[in-house]
């Protein structure tokens, strides 16, 4: 009798779960703008509900073995709590742009997954004598919990997703420009270079164990370091960019329409894809900084940075009423680039000075 139960059981869960993830896919499509956008307060507090009932299926399992009835009956309210819950998030992409998109996409997936998790591992344990199943049903709903409670803390507009997500460049830049200034110059002449050598010696008879990564960057010549310290210059400056568009950006809230998918949001999107081009260049400064230091690299660079500032102050330009502070910082770190780039052609002459000087003296 179990096990046809358990069969029943199964069969009606699967078909639970075809129509969940068929209502799933209604977040990979955009809404018609014609639609009234709903509110996301409306999806958080179907995620409650969720989140209640993910509660009562933990009470229903973790005592005596429930009747079958009763877990049927407890499935059906379940999932229809949950398709509300895709429903209600489906109305509320009207008008948001890919990053908001993929953020509700995320926060709800979560929630479906877990939920799937939690019924197929109940149901697939119905009249079994596990004694740990008992154990895991508790988490179970704790993860549901969780991911319920994530969807309050899930960005409920463009201009909050695409701020978070710029603020997650500018946490990427900052840690490239702690890195870089960890570098340190090497010894400057043969004598103390001997003793640097012995020094590094005794140091590794005495911490074996210590990181390879921790000499990375200790010998960096004179010339090197002035490249380094300028490239740090670029760094800050480009922090300063970073954090003036998102004060920016986040001072248009108030200008964002319900079904705005227009030009505004595109600016914006615009604006985050030179937000994390900017990055990636970052990332490539940093990692050309390390000797033997790579200049067509890091003058190559420069140029894309450059480039993508323009297009920063051109698509800043089009917002309404702009502070000056994000040009004011644009223009410094340009100034900071140009500094940079003294450096390297000075460096780039010295270096050859000196192949000149030792092929002379050879």
């Amino acid at each position: 009798m179990g096990k046809a139960e358990r069969e029943r059981l199964n069969q009606s869960l699967s078909g639970h779960l075809n129509t969940i993830h068929e209502t799933l896919q209604l977040l990979d499509q955009t809404p018609a703008s014609s639609l009234d956008k709903l509110s996301w307060d409306e999806v958080v507090k179907t995620g409650d509900q969720v989140s209640k009932q993910a509660t009562i299926v933990g009470m229903l399992w973790t005592g005596e073995t429930p009747e079958a009835k009763a877990v049927e009956e407890n499935m059906v309210t379940y999932f229809n709590t949950l398709q509300g819950l895709l429903l209600l998030s489906h109305g509320s992409m009207v008008g948001a742009g890919p990053t908001l998109s993929s953020a509700i996409h995320a926060s709800i997936k979560q929630v479906v997954d877990c939920s799937f998790k939690l019924m197929m591992e109940t149901v697939s344990s119905y009249g079994s004598r596990n004694k740990d199943f008992k154990l895991v049903v508790p988490q179970l709903v704790g993860a549901v919990w969780e991911a319920c409670d994530a969807l309050k803390k899930t960005p409920a507009s463009n201009i909050t997703a695409i701020g978070r997500a710029m603020t997650q460049v500018a946490v990427s830049v900052k840690d490239v420009l702690r890195e870089m200034k960890e570098l340190k110059p090497g010894p400057s002449n043969q004598t103390e270079a001997a003793s640097h050598d012995v020094a590094s010696h005794d140091d590794t008879r005495l911490n074996d164990n210590d990181s390879l990564s921790d000499d990375l960057g200790n010998d960096l010549s004179p010339e090197e370091m002035k490249v380094a310290q300028s490239a740090i210059g670029v760094m800050n400056e480009t922090v300063v960019v970073l954090k003036e568009l998102i004060r920016t950006i986040t001072g248009l809230l108030k200008q964002e329409k319900p079904k705005d998918s227009g030009n505004f949001v595109d600016t914006l999107e615009k604006l985050l894809k030179l937000c994390q081009e900017i990055g990636v260049q970052i990332d490539e400064l940093g990692a050309s900084l390390y000797p033997p230091q790579e200049f067509p690299a890091l003058k190559a660079a420069l140029e894309k940075i450059s480039s993508i500032i323009d297009e920063v102050r051109s698509k800043v330009e089009s917002l309404t009423s702009p502070s000056e502070a994000i040009f004011q910082a644009c223009n410094d770190l340009k100034s900071s680039m140009k500094q940079m780039e003294v450096t390297l052609d000075c460096c780039s002459t010295s270096e050859i000075e000196s192949i000149m000087q030792n092929v002379s003296l050879g």
